[in-house]
C-alpha cells in the first residue's frame, strides 16, 4: 500500500485522504462516472416518461439500472478480490462509452425504442456493480485505514455531486437540445473518467499478483456470502442499507411524476431531481467536518431523518416547496452515505473488504424492488401516495430492525475499529 509522507499523529492533515498520491484523480474519475450514471438514469427516465406517460415504466427504468447490484453484487465482490481492481474500473468505462453513443445516435435519428432502453440500463447498472466494489475497495487500498473516514466522505459528496450534475446536466441538455445530445455530453463525462485513471498508481495489495494463492471462485463466493452469517455488526450495517434502499431511495424515479404534478418544466425537474444531490454534499460535508465519533448513530439517524422528509416533498404543491423538502431529506442521505462503506470495510478482515462490499452492493440492491413496487402502488395511487406509503412504512422497518439489531448503533470512527 502507497503510505503518505508523515504527519503529525493525529492531526486533520494526517487524516486528509487528499494528501495521498492518486486519491485525487481516483476521486475524479469516481466523480465523471456518477456524472455519467445519473445523467443516464434521467434521461432514460424522462424519455421514457415523455414516450409512455406510465408511473410504472419510468419506475421500470431505476427498477433495470439497479438490478445488477442484487443480483450481481457478490460476485463483482469476488471479482474485486481476485482481480486487478484499477484495470476492472477502467474497462467498466471503456466498455460503456461506445454502448452510450449508439443510444444517443439512436435518439438523434428519431430511432430510440423502447426495448433498447432497458437493456441499456442493465449495462450501466453492471457498471454501478464494478465501481461499487473495485474502485471503492481501491480507495481503502490506496489510503489506509486512518484516513478512511476522510476519503469516504469524499467519496460520498463525489456521488452527491454526480446526482446534482447529472441531473441538472440531463434536464437541461434535454431542453436546450434534446435526450439525443444528453446521451453523447454523458458519454465525453465518461471518456474524461477513463483518461483520469491513468493517474491513479498500482498499489502493492494488486489482486492479480496474489491470484495463484488464492482459493477457487467459488469458494470465494461462499466465503463471502457467509459473511452475512457470522458477521453481527456486518449484518446491522447491511439490514440499515437494505431498508434504505427498499423504502427511502425508490422514489427518485417518481420526481418526474411529482414535478409534472406541481406544473414543472423539464429543467426544474431537473433542478428539482439535483436537490438529492444538493441536500447530500451538504450532508457528507458534514460528516467529513463533524468526525462524529458515534458514526453508526448518525448512520441510522440519517436514514430516519430522510424518510421523514419524503413525505413533505410527496405532498408538495409547488416547485419551490418539492425542492426545500428534497434537499432536506436527501441532507439524511448524504450522513448515510459518508459513513456506509466506512462501517462495511472496516469490520470485516482486509482479504475480505472486496467481498463485503459485494454484499453491500446487494443489500443496495434492495433498491429496484423497492423502486418497482412503488411504480406498482403508483399506478394505482398516484406518485405523491406511493412515495408517502413508502417512507411510512419505511420508518416502521426501521425501528424494528434497531430493535432488533443494535450492533451499528454502537460503530465508531474507523480509526478504533479492527479493520
Amino acid at each position: 500500500m502507497l503510505e503518505p509522507s508523515a504527519t503529525k499523529p493525529g492531526s486533520r492533515r494526517d487524516r486528509s485522504a487528499l494528501a495521498v498520491q492518486g486519491f485525487l484523480p481516483l476521486l475524479f474519475a469516481g466523480m465523471c462516472w456518477h456524472w455519467a450514471r445519473w445523467g443516464i438514469a434521467f434521461l432514460s427516465a424522462y424519455w421514457v416518461n415523455d414516450i409512455t406517460d406510465s408511473p410504472r415504466m419510468v419506475q421500470l427504468t431505476g427498477t433495470t439500472m439497479w438490478a445488477p447490484l442484487l443480483l450481481g453484487g457478490a460476485i463483482g465482490g469476488v471479482v474485486s478480490d481476485r482481480f486487478d481492481r484499477l484495470q476492472t474500473v477502467r474497462w467498466q468505462l471503456a466498455v460503456l462509452v461506445p454502448v452510450v453513443v449508439i443510444v444517443g445516435g439512436l435518439e438523434l435519428k428519431n430511432s430510440l425504442q423502447l426495448w433498447v432502453i432497458y437493456p441499456f440500463l442493465l449495462l450501466a447498472g453492471v457498471g454501478w456493480v464494478g465501481d461499487m466494489t473495485s474502485r471503492r475497495a481501491l480507495v481503502f487500498e490506496l489510503v489506509g485505514n486512518q484516513r478512511l473516514d476522510n476519503a469516504m466522505a469524499y467519496e460520498s459528496f463525489a456521488l452527491a455531486t454526480g446526482v446534482a450534475v447529472g441531473n441538472l446536466i440531463g434536464g437541461s441538455v434535454a431542453q436546450s437540445f434534446g435526450v439525443g445530445e444528453g446521451f453523447l455530453v454523458v458519454a465525453g463525462l465518461l471518456i474524461v473518467g477513463l483518461i483520469t485513471l491513468n493517474w491513479v498508481p498500482r498499489t502493492s495489495g494488486t489482486q492479480a499478483e496474489q491470484h495463484r494463492s488464492r482459493p477457487s471462485t467459488v469458494d470465494e463466493l461462499r466465503a463471502g456470502l457467509s459473511l452475512f452469517r457470522t458477521n453481527k455488526g456486518l449484518r446491522s450495517i447491511l439490514g440499515i442499507t437494505f431498508i434504505a434502499n427498499f423504502f427511502l431511495f425508490a422514489y427518485f424515479p417518481a420526481v418526474q411524476r411529482i414535478g409534472d404534478r406541481v406544473g414543472a418544466s423539464p429543467s426544474q425537474i431537473g433542478l428539482i431531481a439535483a436537490m438529492t444531490g444538493f441536500g447530500m454534499m451538504v450532508g457528507s460535508l458534514t460528516i467529513g467536518l463533524w468526525e462524529p465519533k458515534r458514526r453508526g448513530l448518525a448512520y441510522v439517524g440519517g436514514v430516519g431523518f430522510g424518510m421523514v422528509m419524503l413525505i413533505p416533498f410527496a405532498t408538495s404543491t409547488s416547485v419551490s416547496a418539492a425542492a426545500l423538502a428534497l434537499f432536506l431529506a436527501t441532507m439524511g442521505s448524504g450522513f448515510f452515505a459518508a459513513t456506509q462503506s466506512t462501517l462495511v470495510l472496516t469490520t470485516v478482515d482486509v482479504n475480505m473488504r472486496g467481498r463485503a462490499m459485494g454484499l453491500l452492493s446487494m443489500a443496495i440492491g434492495a433498491l429496484p424492488i423497492g423502486t418497482f413496487l412503488l411504480g406498482e402502488i403508483a399506478e394505482r395511487i398516484g406518485a405523491s401516495g406511493a412515495v408517502v406509503l413508502m417512507a411510512s412504512t419505511g420508518l416502521v422497518a426501521l425501528a424494528l430492525w434497531v430493535l432488533t439489531h443494535r450492533e451499528v448503533l454502537a460503530m465508531g470512527r474507523s480509526a478504533d475499529m479492527n479493520g
